[in-house]
């Protein structure tokens, strides 16, 4: 006899209302008295509520059991759920994760649905006592989906038994538009109330690749699907996948086949479901130029796995994307010397971040004549960024002077950035923050005039043509273009890690700008050229030189031109390269900017302006086109003619 919504089993002589479409393959409930059901309710209660208190999933579990009454488990997960929702976060996630717990072995999956279309269908009155009730259901059911409890066609079916304007379509709305559907959905959802009862990114990937090491020495694939559905990350299984097959390519032979044997098996069994099969095979497939590295015909191997995986009819090859094109062979070094590399440059960088020593670097690196090559220098600037994205903001401040010091050749600076990007969908699932990170290190590299922004606008248009809109890598690139667009931004970058340029933290941009005041009066003091080169260089702010140039200029202003060292400085500057055309050019326009006020003291400040922008044209400093936009007229008696 099945009850009615608010629980009592119905008279006979009334009929229940209709039952939603996901409640069609529940049993028939056996027939229990009112007050037998009134007994269930509250024995539920109490142990929901020593759950919140004790934390114990399997005597929650052993006391559930004990009631014998499963056709009314679902109500024991409207209960759980309800009461979570009026609490804090830690009970969020501990209600979370006890569903999953009992999910197959206590609750089967009719019972949960029946739970949760309870649930959505009292969302109005959970609404009543709990504000932001739509949302906080809507994080359930996704989580519910990604953890494999509720099938994805239950939003739809369950929409479908909602009178429309309910909040319980709101909810079903929220959980497939805003968590369901963004990318990296599962990462999401599990981290919603903190993930305090889940094994970290790290200690999950540690885990597979012991099961996966022990599986292989044992061959036992039963125990080894065990363990898998014992991590209980169904939405992560996708990295098994990946893993697996680097093994199998990494290793081939037996190794192989016992890959092949354990895959199928989950793939049967259900351990690992088609959605994340397809993702794990996706993501090599992604990355398998970087797995050629080490393993030169990676890529045929990988192909004959994915042959042989569809010929025995447990992997939908169509459903897999196409192979990235070939890289080209010119100039390519060997794999061995790729691998050496590797290891040498990952030494190089963890042995920077605890020296900061630059020069020792470029030693270790000209040692070895390691940057005479550009597919080692792109390789390099990937460890690095890569190495700082899993540190602190020192390290990321440390890697961003690190790539201005080098003076790298642009193109394999670029080449290293479209190597990030290549990988980021993949190093996304370890770091969360990759978008932003990666915004950074691109908009920072633009203002420290390692790459030009062209080379970052040509990115984002070769990642747009192979790269989805929305992708990590076109995200990060777009956002870096925006930021670089906006007012004051390079001050901004230089500060985003706490930096002044140099590694060294704290450094205010006040005390940059007196600084450059001074070494300027200096060397107009009888300073020596050469020295006063250094200094402009140890400030390690080449995308600030523009300030050097405004303050030599109004001092040359201000002075009439009776004293020339300090444009004799400039022109040194410039010659060696210290001081660019861009810094040049903007420094120029920045004097443009406050004629105005200069002109106040220095009534012929535009005149002279104009002769010293003619003058920096003939030395090649400035583009012939350049023009100044605002210069005042000479001003007589303060005010202007």
């Amino acid at each position: 006899m099945e009850c009615g919504p608010d629980g009592v089993v119905p008279p006979p002589e009334h009929q229940a209302p209709p039952r939603c479409a996901t409640e069609d393959a529940i049993p028939p409930s056996p027939t229990l008295s009112s007050e037998e059901f009134l007994q269930f309710k509250r024995k539920a209660t109490t142990i929901v509520e020593e759950y919140f208190s004790t934390d114990d999933v399997a005597a929650t579990a052993n006391e559930l059991r004990e009631l014998r009454v499963p056709c009314y488990h679902y109500y024991f997960v409207k209960k759980l759920v309800s009461v979570a929702m009026d609490r804090h976060d830690r009970e969020k996630e501990m209600a979370a994760v006890l569903l999953s717990s009992l999910y197959g072995d206590v609750i089967d999956r009719p019972q949960l649905c029946k739970g949760f279309c309870k649930l959505t269908e009292s969302c109005d009155d959970l609404s009543v006592d709990t504000p932001d009730a739509v949302d906080i259901l809507a994080v359930f059911v996704a989580r519910a989906v990604v953890d494999d409890m509720l099938p994805p066609a239950f939003l739809a079916k369950q929409r479908a038994c909602l009178p429309d304007g309910c909040k319980g379509v709101e909810v079903l709305h929220r959980a497939e538009k805003s968590y369901l559907s963004v990318p990296h959905h599962g990462e999401i959802v599990l981290q919603r109330w903190g993930g305090s009862k889940r094994i970290t990114v790290e200690e999950a990937k540690a885990k597979i690749s012991d099961i996966l090491e022990e599986y292989l020495a044992a061959g036992d694939r039963h125990e080894a699907c065990r363990c898998i559905r014992d991590l209980k990350i169904p939405f992560f299984h996708h990295d098994v996948v990946k893993r697996a097959l680097v093994l199998a390519v990494e290793r081939g032979g037996a190794a192989e086949g016992l890959i092949l044997d354990l895959l199928k098996l989950a793939s049967e069994e259900g351990v690992i479901n088609e959605s994340q099969l397809i993702k794990g095979f996706n993501r090599l497939i992604d990355s398998v130029d970087d797995l050629a590295l080490d393993v030169p015909n990676a890529r045929r191997l990988l192909q004959s796995v994915i042959l042989k995986a569809s010929s025995e009819g447990w992997l939908c090859a169509s459903c897999l994307k196409p192979f990235p094109s070939e890289p080209e062979k010119n100039g390519e070094v060997d794999g061995t010397a790729v691998r050496q590399f590797k290891a040498k440059a990952v030494s190089i960088i963890k042995e920077y971040f605890l020296s900061g020593d630059i020069i020792e670097v470029v030693s270790s690196l000209e040692a070895a004549n390691y940057p005479c090559c550009s597919s080692f220098n792109a390789i390099f600037v990937q460890k690095l960024i890569n190495a700082a994205m899993d540190r602190k903001s020192r390290e990321k401040e440390m890697a961003s002077v690190l790539l201005s010091s080098l003076c790298l050749p642009p193109e394999d600076v670029v080449a290293g950035f479209h190597r990030l990007i290549e990988a980021a969908e993949d190093a996304a699932l370890d770091n969360p923050a990759i978008v932003e990170d990666l915004t950074m290190f691109f908009a920072r590299s633009v203002v420290d005039e390692v790459i030009a922004p062209s080379d970052l606008e040509a990115m984002e248009e070769d990642a747009s043509r192979g790269k989805a809109e929305g992708s990590t890598g076109v995200l990060a690139l777009r956002n870096a273009r925006a930021l670089l667009g906006a007012k004051l931004s390079a001050e901004r970058i230089l500060r985003c890690w706490g930096g002044g340029g140099t590694g060294k933290a704290g450094w205010e941009l006040e005390e940059v700008k007196d600084k450059i005041g001074k070494l300027l009066q200096e060397y107009d003091c009888g300073g020596d050229i050469r020295e006063a080169c250094r200094c402009i260089k140890d400030l390690g702010m080449p995308f600030f030189h523009h300030e050097v140039v405004k303050k030599a200029l109004v001092a040359i202003i201000e002075k009439r031109g009776k004293d020339q060292r300090l444009w004799g400085l400039l022109s040194e500057c410039y010659g060696r390269g210290l001081i660019t055309p861009n810094q040049m050019t903007k420094g120029f326009e920045r004097v443009a900017d406050c004629v105005d006020d200069l002109a106040l003291d220095v009534p012929d400040a535009g005149e002279q302006l104009r002769g010293y922008v003619e003058r920096a044209k003939e030395g090649g400093w400035l583009d012939a086109s350049f023009t100044v936009a605002r210069l005042v007229q000479p001003v007589c008696n303060g005010v202007c003619s």
